[in-house]
């Protein structure tokens, strides 16, 4: 028996658990292409996959709907890999395992892949019905979107033949999007040399865990914690009183989320261990209080250690935790021409050490304005510049211009006022969607993106409300069912 076939709707939710069982890391997505390859066989649909991975799904029109303008149903089917400490759980293997929680579905200390999981879900039930009204439709699978939009930055012209594309990746039931951020990301690397210990220093291990987590476009305003940030500020100030030295700094994961962990293996000269543990106690409780109202689970806690196998060199740390300090974090400007959206922020998305004695930050911008994109990159670069780390820039990837014309838009707002007797919100989203991508590829689309809500997304806390994704379910029917004629 199915944890989630007591759901409806049926089909959906058996899909998406069917889509639990396959590991989908972003980058590693071979064991997902396969199984939907597979699936498209089963059922005698026509199928291709490009050369990075993407997949295009075919289904002819229901009888009578032959004329109707051929829709493209997108999803991306890479997930964010990210659980809770000692859950032991191996993205590349181990099946995410859902559990109903009340109004939601979530997973066992994991990542849920609700993003977008439950769109492929969608596609797959309207590729396998029987009993649903449709014009053509073309159900485009793309890859790595959470890690840079790879699938979509890969995709060719031609690939598929739809003038309307219907994106299935949003999380906010009852708004319509009609609108992205583009973004780019800015990387700095510094590069340290090993010293050892100095003689009679102590070791601690300083932790930043609890933290919501989020993502990084948006959920960028909502006053969340960045765990990288809170450590780096103990750090910076225990770094200005006392003689610490840093041997390792690691927090945060993936380029889209909001960090949430952080750890630090750091040492103290022994007259000063106990100083350094009297302003840890002041400064735990004081940053707990300031982030009380949004991060109530934050817990700081610093604990004796053996001492590390070498710190970094003195200058490499100055330079790291005044580089780290100093760099920008959250909102940086909101949109003059919507109200109430983000047009400009960056994250400061994690820090690592890797081999060859080097030290990786990442960090991402996004805008709705291209020009203000490229001034906060450039702004996070000089803060890192001048830190002396050196610093280069992704491709990046264009936003998505609102449409107030569009026929698509227009037909699924009718269809939701018909189907729940209120107005939704159509608005832009500060998040980066593949549409912006698409755009450039085939300029002629028209597009909207939907979707039920979800919670969380890139954090084990991800979830989904069960009672959106029927409603999500009944407007794409609905939609579908009211496509013009060419």
């Amino acid at each position: 028996m199915k944890t989630l076939e007591k759901l409806n709707p049926k089909v959906v939710w058996s899909y998406f658990e069917d889509i639990c069982q396959v590991p989908r890391p972003s980058k590693k997505e071979e064991k997902i292409i396969q199984f939907l390859l597979d699936f498209a066989k089963k059922h005698n649909l026509e199928a291709k996959r490009d050369e990075i991975g993407n997949i295009l799904i075919k289904k002819p029109a229901t009888p009578g709907k032959e004329k109707v303008k051929t829709v493209v149903l997108q999803s991306h089917i890479d997930m964010v890999c990210e659980a809770n400490e000692g859950t032991g759980h191996n993205f590349d293997k181990d099946p995410i395992q859902p559990v109903i929680d009340g109004n939601w579905v979530k997973a066992k200390g994991t990542t849920l892949g609700a993003d977008d999981g439950i769109g492929v879900a969608a596609q797959m039930t309207i590729l396998t019905a029987t009993d649903i009204e449709h014009g053509p439709i073309e159900c485009l699978f793309t890859v790595d979107e959470e890690t840079g939009l790879t699938g979509a930055f890969a995709l060719k012209p031609g690939f598929f033949d739809g003038k309307i594309l219907i994106n299935l990746d949003s999380e906010d039931e009852g708004e319509l999007f009609i609108g992205c951020a583009g973004g780019i990301d800015t990387l700095a690397t510094f590069e340290y040399d090993r010293e050892k210990v100095p003689v009679q220093h102590h070791g601690f291990k300083v932790s930043v865990t609890g933290l919501n987590g989020g993502h990084s476009g948006d959920e960028i305003d909502k006053g969340l914690g960045n765990s990288v940030k809170i450590m780096n500020r103990f750090l910076w100030n225990a770094f200005n009183k006392f003689d610490i030295r840093i041997g390792e700094f690691e927090g945060g994961k993936a380029r889209n989320a909001i960090p949430r962990e952080a750890f630090a293996h750091i040492t103290v000269h022994k007259d000063e261990k106990d100083e350094l543990l009297n302003y840890f106690n002041e400064y735990a409780p004081a940053v707990k209080s300031e982030l009380s109202i949004t991060e109530p689970k934050l817990e700081l806690s610093i604990e004796e250690a053996d001492l590390p196998e070498f710190v970094i060199d003195e200058d490499t740390q100055f330079a790291l935790l005044n580089g780290l300090y100093a760099c920008p974090h959250g909102v940086y400007a909101m949109s003059r021409e919507i109200e109430g959206l983000v047009e400009t922020s960056t994250n400061l998305a994690s820090i690592k050490f890797i081999e060859n004695n080097q030290i990786f930050i990442t960090t991402s911008q996004r805008s709705s304005v291209d020009t203000a994109k490229t001034d906060i990159a450039s702004k996070v670069e000089s803060v890192f510049r001048l830190a002396g780390a050196k610093v280069k820039h992704s491709d990046g990837y264009p936003g998505w211009r609102p449409d107030t014309n569009s026929e698509i838009m227009k037909i699924t707002e009718k269809s939701y006022k018909k189907l729940f007797n209120e107005e939704p919100i159509v608005r832009a989203i500060h998040a980066g969607l593949e549409c912006g991508l698409f755009l450039e590829k085939y300029p002629y689309l028209d597009m909207i993106s939907f979707g039920p809500t979800i919670k969380g997304a890139h954090t084990p806390e991800e979830r989904i409300d069960i009672e959106t994704t029927e409603k999500f379910w009944d407007l794409l029917l609905d939609v579908l069912k009211n496509i013009p004629t060419e």
